[in-house]
């Protein structure tokens, strides 16, 4: 999982979580939201685990939304280990920078999101797309 950051057409900044799987490479969320926190993520995470099969790692950077004390306590009450990349190498996590270069190529720069709706409506548009209508 990580982050990637646009702005809406009135200048104002989105934020969105990104979490793939890669075993199956599929998009399980593209969560988008003006300030995203750790309660965010964890709501995410917890959705994800209530829709399938628990994943055993969850792979991150050292961002301050995952290496937050409640982010460690819901991986944990979940029996999910963090993985953390180490500080300067994305390659780490290769998955999800690779997902996110074909979201911000795909998508972000070819969108102009009016509001927040509008970018949730497109981005999630993309992530049917993304999983449906290209082998991975």
């Amino acid at each position: 999982m990580d982050f990637v950051s646009d702005q809406l057409s009135d200048g104002n900044k989105i934020r969105s979580l990104t979490v793939v799987d890669t075993y199956s490479c599929e998009c399980l969320a593209t969560y988008v939201c003006i300030r995203l926190r750790a309660e965010d993520v964890n709501q995410v995470l917890t959705d994800i685990c209530r829709r399938r099969q628990k994943p055993v790692r969850i792979h991150c950077d050292n961002g301050s939304e995952f290496a937050s004390q409640m982010t460690e306590l819901c991986a944990y009450s979940n029996e999910v280990k963090l993985a953390f990349s180490r500080p300067g190498r994305p390659i780490d996590n290769a998955f999800i920078e690779s997902l996110n270069g074909s979201f911000r190529d795909e998508c972000l720069n070819c969108h102009w999101f009016d509001s927040l709706r509008d970018a949730k409506l497109k981005i999630n548009a993309w992530r049917a797309d993304y999983n449906e209508s290209r082998p991975n």
